[in-house]
């Protein structure tokens, strides 16, 4: 982990740095835009654009890793300049390039969230939610997409967990009792919460009953 100290001057450097890339991405500057993030790569993290666009995102999280620990206040700020990239790409139309870097940065988002990142630090959550919407529809790697099976469950959002569930099993990438075992999960808790979570218990008990009759 960063000290405390050297962390709080780091992203007050990167925060400054993001402003003047947001004027440039207003002004339609994206070869600027993408120069200013090319020097915080280099200056911050000895990486490269061109090495994160070739490796996969847990290629990069063992790049953060030390000591048998992810350095996750790192990673995460890492995901930041990379979602940063990809709206500059998109907003470019570069399509293919901008949803890339989106999903590596919610992967490393994610990762960086399940080693315990302080959620503050860049509005976490948040980052992690606005991705997963401006990625709905594309299909994700299926390791992220287990991240995003965890996440929504833990945040309870049950019909995103749902949503990434059968996405997983598509994918052969998680089977029935998995799935059973989280209806069983959610059938255990009070109807109000599903509500809340986006699910009615009479959802839950039909997707339960749809799994069971599948074995």
């Amino acid at each position: 982990m960063f000290r405390k100290d050297y962390l709080v001057r780091i992203i007050e450097e990167i925060t400054e740095a993001l402003g003047v890339i947001f004027g440039l991405k207003q002004q339609k500057k994206h070869p600027d835009a993408l120069r200013e993030l090319e020097e915080l790569y280099q200056t911050q993290f000895r990486l490269s654009s061109l090495l994160l666009g070739s490796l996969s995102p847990k290629d990069i999280t063992e790049l953060f890793r030390s000591g048998g620990f992810v350095e996750a206040d790192k990673l995460q700020t890492l995901a930041r300049l990379l979602r940063e990239e990809g709206d500059i790409f998109l907003d470019s139309g570069k399509t293919d390039e901008g949803r890339m870097r989106q999903q590596k940065a919610l992967h490393l988002f994610l990762t960086a969230r399940q080693h315990g990142a302080d959620p503050s630090l860049w509005q976490l959550d948040e980052e992690i939610f606005g991705l997963m919407s401006k990625l709905k529809g594309y299909s994700l790697n299926p390791d992220t997409e287990r991240l995003v099976f965890d996440f929504a469950e833990e945040m309870g959002r049950y019909d995103l967990a749902e949503n990434a569930l059968y996405r997983l099993m598509d994918q052969q990438a998680m089977d029935v009792h998995e799935g059973i075992a989280f209806y069983e999960r959610l059938a255990e808790l009070d109807p109000q919460r599903l509500v809340e979570g986006g699910l009615s218990a009479a959802e839950v008990q039909e997707g339960l009953a749809e799994l069971r009759h599948r074995l």
